[in-house]
């Protein structure tokens, strides 16, 4: 079980993959030469987990589903175990129709991480990480840098990053989630992609060199 994970959940009885992530696992699988096809485990995990997703609201890796992987991929299971244990991006245990993945290194503590962690406990209720709030909307997760350094601190929902965050963005996000409102990712100040604040300073017009 991941770490804080509820107490008690249950585990499926069984898991079949369905016929989107069939095609998904078709195209993955093919990416390998004959006897590599281990190599897209990543990817069938990814696969399992959004089709939990789709189907249940919970975006999560049961066991059967990693049994179901390693028929396919024709691998032992405890491999498929070992890959999901050590990536921070597969999900042991039901979440939250809301992951909140909140970056708190280094760049995004010093422009104010905390008081957005602050913000999603104030608004959710969540003391802890890895939890469900109680209307099964969200669940929270620390997680290491998200690669997005510049327009920190970020707070990843799902697959969407809102970047540029502080304690008001954040609280307002997650309001507009609760009434099924899904805003635009980006940033959340403005910025135009990761131009500096106020707007680019540089190559603002575009010329172009007449062919000789």
């Amino acid at each position: 079980m991941a770490e804080n994970a509820p107490a008690a959940f249950v585990q499926p009885a069984s898991f079949a993959f369905d016929a989107a992530s069939e095609a998904e696992i078709a195209m993955h699988v093919a990416k390998y030469p004959p006897g590599k096809q281990a190599s897209a485990v990543l990817a069938l995990l990814d696969v399992a987990q959004r089709q939990m997703g789709r189907t249940t609201g919970s975006a999560w890796v049961p066991i059967k589903a990693m049994d179901e992987i390693a028929r396919v991929l024709a691998m032992p299971p405890i491999r498929v175990y070992e890959v999901a244990t050590f990536y921070l991006m597969y999900n042991l245990a039901p979440i939250g129709k809301f992951h909140l993945q909140l970056c708190t290194t280094t760049p995004c503590w010093l422009r104010g991480s905390d008081e957005v962690v602050a913000a999603c406990r104030d608004v959710t209720g969540l003391k802890g990480w890895k939890e469900i709030s109680e209307d099964g909307l969200f669940t929270m997760t620390e997680v290491e840098c998200v690669g997005a350094c510049v327009n920190a601190p970020i707070l990843q929902v799902n697959d969407d990053f809102y970047e540029d965050m502080d304690a008001e963005k954040t609280r307002a996000l997650l309001e507009a989630l609760k009434r099924g409102e899904i805003p635009t990712p980006g940033s959340m100040s403005g910025r135009q992609t990761s131009a500096p604040e106020g707007g680019p300073t540089t190559l603002t017009t575009l010329t172009f060199a007449k062919a000789e």
